[in-house]
């Protein structure tokens, strides 16, 4: 079978499974079931078995409960730092070795074997040959329990050194890379958790000692701030043994501290506005960010629909209205951030053509913000809503890797303490109502709930030394 008639097929199953489609004997929406075996060992490490024969793979995947949201001022960083560090060996690794190892077994580096970290958790993901499922288990065990032994000053500069490049190349360096940065900064006041970047500060990442980072890991790098998903072509049995052969003797950590008052109101209660000369921009861009419920309360799925039905795609209403016909952008988007802790951001951008008028852009699109309720309707919903319920179920073939059924089920774990969280996700999706994310407009897309980034294109004259 060619590969476009084996995806049309796959597409074709997808849609089959789609909720909408009745139960014929119920007379309900058919929901697929993400069925898990769910254990705590002694030592507190929490771990989701989950089956799936459809190809002979397994998937191991590692979510520490920390992000950035537990840095505290003066040490940020130090979470996307130590996703560097655990690549650095162990007691029976050397550099490198880890993804050697896994790469020799038939894994593919970056797309199977990653790691990566966000405000609110770090990961670690490998997906093998089902037949190398110890190997697999073998490699995050030894780094949880053993990192530490070989952790030295050279291994943290070098990877200090990464990390600091990383910031020069996709933040200092880029077109509008700041914004991320500094919308944050207005949307969280100062000693949020939320107020930084995951990446964190050059200062921050300069200062930070060897002690710091061993502390940071003993904090919470231990099992009991942790959970461990298996999935695919399994034996649960044999895996639960080879668990405890490889991680039931890592001992327990101590408790990690409580995150901070991460509480605000609901509304920013005022409206910013900076202007950004940005060397690195070719033409004008602006961002504007919202303050909205956060990932874990009952309105933010309607917030993330409200994201994609205003500004989603080319068949959304605003790039109709900003590219199409007033040919003012060249780019129109929206998002949210999907944080978890007192608020969550909305973000619509828009970027502009090359030596046009910054404020004519930023005009143009706070005009379409603010006739938004306006834009939102049915069939636009229901459109979304299709496109969600498509990109979940296909995303269900994929047993690991970013995004895979492992992954959702250590995210079920991590943010909501229930692995059965994976199967509520759907009829969330289905609940939503068009008068929700009317009212949810209304509310939120207000001008004292907003903060406004231009960027307009510095002259390169105007930094001759190209210093930063």
């Amino acid at each position: 079978m060619s590969r476009t008639k084996r995806l049309l097929v796959l597409s074709l199953a997808a849609c089959a499974a789609l909720p909408g489609a009745l139960d014929a004997q119920q007379g309900r929406p058919a929901y697929p079931r993400l069925d898990y075996v769910h254990e705590t060992l002694p030592n507190g490490l929490n771990v989701i078995y989950h089956v799936d024969r459809s190809s002979p793979v397994a998937a191991v995947d590692v979510w520490y409960n920390v992000g950035s949201k537990h840095e505290v001022q003066g040490k940020t960083g130090f979470a996307h730092l130590f996703e560097h560090v655990m690549f650095m060996g162990s007691r029976n690794l050397t550099p490198r070795q880890h993804n050697q190892l896994l790469e020799a077994a038939g894994g593919r580096g970056g797309t199977d074997i990653n790691g990566t970290t966000s405000q609110d958790r770090t990961n670690y993901f490998e997906q093998v040959p089902s037949n190398q499922l110890e190997l697999a288990l073998w490699l995050e065990a030894d780094r949880m329990g053993t990192l530490l032994e070989t952790l030295n000053v050279d291994k943290l500069d070098r990877q200090r050194d990464i990390v600091k490049n990383e910031r020069r190349v996709r933040i200092d360096n880029q077109p509008y890379g700041i914004w991320n940065e500094k919308l944050l900064t207005y949307m969280f006041p100062q000693g949020h958790p939320y107020h930084h970047s995951v990446i964190g500060s050059m200062e921050d990442l300069s200062a930070a000692t060897l002690d710091d980072v061993r502390s940071f890991f003993q904090t919470y790098y231990a099992p009991n701030n942790a959970v461990l998903v298996i999935a695919g072509d399994i034996d649960v049995d044999q895996a639960k043994a080879l668990v405890r052969k490889h991680f039931g003797d890592i001992p327990r950590g101590p408790d990690a501290p409580p995150l901070r008052d991460a509480g605000l109101p609901a509304l920013l209660g005022a409206s910013h506005r900076e202007v950004v000369q940005d060397a690195n921009a070719p033409a004008p861009a602006v961002y504007v960010g919202f303050r909205v419920p956060s990932a874990r309360d009952p309105r933010s799925v309607a917030a993330s629909l409200m994201a994609s039905m205003l500004a989603g795609g080319r068949a959304s209403p605003m790039y109709g209205s900003l590219v199409r016909e007033q040919g003012i952008a060249t780019q129109v988007f929206a998002g949210t951030m999907d944080l978890l802790e007192g608020a969550d951001v909305m973000i619509f951008g828009a970027i502009g053509k090359p030596g046009a008028s910054a404020d004519s852009l930023e005009q143009a699109l706070l005009a379409e913000i603010a006739r938004a309720p306006q834009l939102l309707n049915q069939a636009t919903l229901d459109r979304v809503r299709t496109q969600r319920r498509f990109g979940f179920i296909n995303g269900l073939q994929s047993t690991g890797g970013f995004g895979g059924k492992a992954d959702l089920f250590a995210e079920a774990w991590t943010y909501y303490r229930d692995p059965n969280w994976v199967n509520t996700i759907l009829p969330r999706l289905d609940a939503v109502t068009l008068q929700q994310v009317q009212q949810l407009a209304n509310e939120r897309l207000v001008p004292n709930n907003r903060a406004v980034l231009v960027f307009v294109p510095r002259p390169a004259t105007a930094n001759p030394t190209g210093d930063q």
